[in-house]
């Protein structure tokens, strides 16, 4: 299941670790141009590599971590919003950059980075999902053309999205990876058919789309005939780093120390409550030092090691961890009326009872805890694989 909303923001201002001091020629720049830019608009800062900075140029500004953060801090300071595109920036953006030509960039990175055309991600279907190796979506060369024939399932905005980064088997010869393709595919073609899937929160995000005989020019192939799944897991790897952010809710909702303060509003908390809360607190804590070990380790240059893996499946259960406890201080009766921990109302309160639901898909998108565990497994732990059942 693709990730694809940024519906929670956190309930407090991101901090950020402050590296470089206020005369520091990267934050004097930043500042040079934001004075420059008054009302900077997506596009701006799309095309001055201010979107992604850590993406190489023209597209980014080949950032290091402690420029990344240098940037972040002065566009929040002074109220500047980034493009809402986070399929297209985050995962399809970085694997264009990656294997596309340069044609096929200037055609589609401009316009994505800016979010002028939002993405969405055709890849799981429905007896392919965490086994997403064995798609049977097909794509076959007809001339100029390669012709898709398919359905893919929890598609992320598929009804708003200008563009899918879209996976189909071209070959069915060898291993089931090695016959997957990685396609470019316009979301206004014929033979392409949304529906909606409502999800138990009552909100339309995810789709189901079937793709019968849709046409895609031969240019909108990313990369070489059968090297879709080396390109698959450039999205993947970026899609569970952005998964993993601080907060619960892949990183968009509440921390636990939101949660740690929502209870301390209400007084009096029984026993049992204050237990788990300490130790939800204490997992959000081996969290952000998890993440700011990765920040270090960026920071010097270095590849991050098993703690990236680590941290995402940990993150999963702890966002969890943070909506069953905000249900249990609000009380059922609260969270059904929209209301959080305390009997705070209005969005704050929307945001708790929302989240609650949410948080049921947390162990199921960008992968699912059961794959996590089995890849930290055999690449961190080098434990031999599982037996296959023949």
């Amino acid at each position: 299941m693709s990730e694809g909303r940024g519906l929670l923001a956190p309930l407090g201002p991101s901090a950020t670790v402050g590296l470089a001091d206020e005369g520091d020629p990267r934050r004097l720049e930043i500042r040079d141009w934001l004075a420059e830019h008054p009302s900077a608009s997506w596009r701006e800062l799309a095309h001055d590599g201010l979107v992604a900075p850590h993406l190489p140029r023209p597209w980014g500004r080949d950032a290091d971590v402690e420029s990344q953060l240098v940037i972040e801090e002065e566009l929040r300071r002074a109220g500047v919003s980034r493009p809402i595109n986070p399929i297209g920036i985050g995962w399809a953006g970085p694997t264009l950059i990656h294997a596309g030509t340069a044609e096929q960039q200037q055609r589609w990175l401009p316009r994505l980075m800016s979010g002028e055309d939002f993405w969405c991600q055709l890849f799981s279907e429905p007896n392919a999902g965490s086994d997403l190796a064995s798609l049977s979506t097909t794509a076959v060369r007809d001339g100029d053309e390669w012709v898709i024939t398919g359905q893919k399932v929890w598609t992320s905005y598929a009804h708003i999205a200008a563009y899918g980064i879209l996976l189909a088997r071209t070959s069915s010869e060898g291993a089931p990876q090695q016959g997957i393709s990685y396609f470019v595919c316009p979301m206004n073609l014929p033979g392409i058919t949304v529906r909606p899937l409502i999800d138990m929160t009552g909100d339309h995000a995810f789709n189901e789309v079937f793709l019968d005989e849709v046409r895609l020019p031969a240019d909108h192939l990313i990369g070489a005939v059968n090297d879709g799944w080396r390109l698959a897991k450039v999205t993947l790897g970026n899609e569970r780093v952005s998964l993993s952010g601080e907060g619960a809710l892949w990183g968009r909702g509440p921390t636990a120390l939101d949660l740690v303060r929502a209870a301390a509003s209400l007084g009096k908390v029984p026993a049992l409550v204050r237990d788990n809360l300490v130790r939800c607190w204490s997992h959000g804590e081996i969290l952000r030092l998890l993440r700011l070990r990765l920040l270090s380790s960026a920071i010097r240059g270095r590849e991050p090691g098993p703690e990236a893996s680590v941290r995402k499946a940990l993150a999963d259960d702890h966002g969890q961890e943070i909506m069953g406890l905000a249900q249990d201080l609000a009380g059922m009766a609260a969270q059904l009326s929209g209301r959080g921990p305390g009997g705070v109302a209005g969005e704050v309160g929307a945001m708790w009872s929302h989240g609650f639901l949410y948080a049921q898909a947390l162990t199921i998108g960008g992968g699912t805890s059961v794959v996590q565990r089995n890849i930290i497994a055999e690449r961190v732990l080098g434990l031999p694989k599982e037996i296959a059942n023949n």
